[in-house]
């Protein structure tokens, strides 16, 4: 038995199914979990000393790629200082006043520890303010792991075929009103329904969570236009999305003013982190100021504001790259449906700045794709279910090898 097998069975006899969290198990591709020793640019290693070039980048985390040596240097020195204190910090100000230099509606930001967490407190937040007690969010979007948001949510629960989680109790969901997306009839009925009792309107920009999902700016608007009408919040859940495809967020692409925005991901510069902010009369309800209660031990932590600070700053005098990243992924997703039809498969590739995400006709061919792709070096998500990513990492000859390696799997899946 290889290194990777044995640590994997000592993972299950302590971890739940040997994993912390359920895609991490690669039950839909049906093989053993990777386990990742090492990582630097656009490859990781495992523990057998394979590389792949990975399109995972911890979920969308690594925009700069893993390991860039100055992130890496700015947390090694900065660890020399302590790790914890669970006080206010210098670099915990200086990251907040750079997230909001780059997005001007948010005036004030509160730092937690996951999307998760920025998701609860924004929603929380946008319940306090308002007086309301309801929520609508739309289908196959994914906002964290709270209870009231699990209810027709994609990502794991998409991968793992469940409507909804064991554990939530229907009281929980009560306030919760799932809309299927775009459908602007739909939201309109829900708010003559429930006239002066919703909060809030949660919706990603940017789907990421069921595949790809572009966005549709007609019904984004009508959502801010409903909103405004209702004296309800809208709350954009750009964890995925911000600083991804500009240095900001996704909605200043299209003109559209969210009251709270979330965020997560890149800037924590790969630690754990979350944050979400908007405008000082909303924000000013949270503890010490106002009456709504959130804290946390490890928010503002000073290790994840170094490397949060640091990516941002290295991002800052890289925006070029934003472009270069847009252009690598158009070249390989064109490329990919063409080889693709060249061997008669039938294969949807929905992509948006640098995210794609794969559908077949049935998921058996998914799975014999993945394996494939997997088997010649490429790590892509291991469901259909999730987004991938390119980082400023890739490169060109990183396409040209993956491109390469889809020809020899499209060849095998023809016969």
């Amino acid at each position: 038995m290889d290194k990777e097998g044995k640590l994997f069975n000592i993972a299950k006899r302590y971890l739940v199914g040997g994993v912390d969290s359920p895609v991490r198990s690669f039950n839909y591709v049906g093989i053993k979990p990777l386990m990742i020793k090492a990582g630097k640019g656009a490859r990781i290693y495992d523990y057998g000393n394979h590389k792949y070039i990975d399109y995972v980048l911890s979920w969308g985390v690594a925009i700069l790629g893993h390991a860039h040596p100055q992130v890496i240097k700015s947390i090694q020195q900065k660890l020399d200082s302590g790790i914890s204190f669970g006080t206010t910090n210098e670099t915990e100000i200086e990251l907040a006043k750079e997230i909001a230099q780059a997005i001007p509606l948010i005036k004030k930001i509160r730092f937690v520890s996951s999307g998760t967490e920025a998701v609860m407190g924004a929603v929380r937040l946008a319940r306090a303010y308002t007086g309301r007690d309801k929520i609508i969010k739309f289908s196959h979007s994914y906002h964290g792991h709270a209870d009231y948001l699990l209810a027709q949510a994609g990502s794991g629960l998409a991968t793992l075929q469940i409507p909804s989680s064991a554990g939530v109790p229907k009281d929980f969901i009560k306030h919760t009103t799932v809309v299927p997306y775009s459908d602007i009839g739909a939201l309109e009925e829900i708010f003559k329904q429930n006239n002066g009792q919703i909060a809030a309107v949660l919706v990603e920009p940017i789907g990421g969570n069921y595949g790809v999902l572009p966005p549709d700016l007609a019904f984004l608007k009508k959502i801010r236009i409903l909103t405004k009408k209702h004296n309800t919040l809208v709350i954009f859940d750009e964890v995925i999305t911000g600083f991804r495809f500009r240095y900001g967020v996704v909605c200043q692409n299209f003109g559209i003013t969210p009251d709270l925005i979330c965020l997560g991901k890149i800037i924590g510069g790969g630690l754990p982190i979350g944050a979400y902010g908007g405008s000082e009369k909303i924000m000013n309800n949270l503890a010490p100021v106002g009456k709504v209660y959130q804290a946390s031990t490890f928010s503002g932590n000073p290790i994840v504001m170094q490397a949060g600070l640091s990516t941002l700053k290295i991002i800052k005098k890289q925006k070029d790259n934003y472009q270069k990243i847009t252009d690598l992924n158009k070249y390989l997703c064109v490329n990919l449906k063409k080889i693709a039809q060249t061997y008669a498969v039938s294969l949807e590739l929905i992509y948006y700045g640098s995210m794609f995400s794969f559908k077949f006709q049935a998921r058996e061919q998914f799975v014999k794709f993945y394996r494939l792709m997997f088997e010649n070096g490429i790590f892509f998500a291991p469901s259909e279910f999730e987004s991938n990513f390119l980082s400023f990492a890739h490169t060109k000859n990183d396409i040209e090898n993956t491109l390469s390696a889809a020809r020899k799997a499209f060849k095998i899946m023809e016969k």
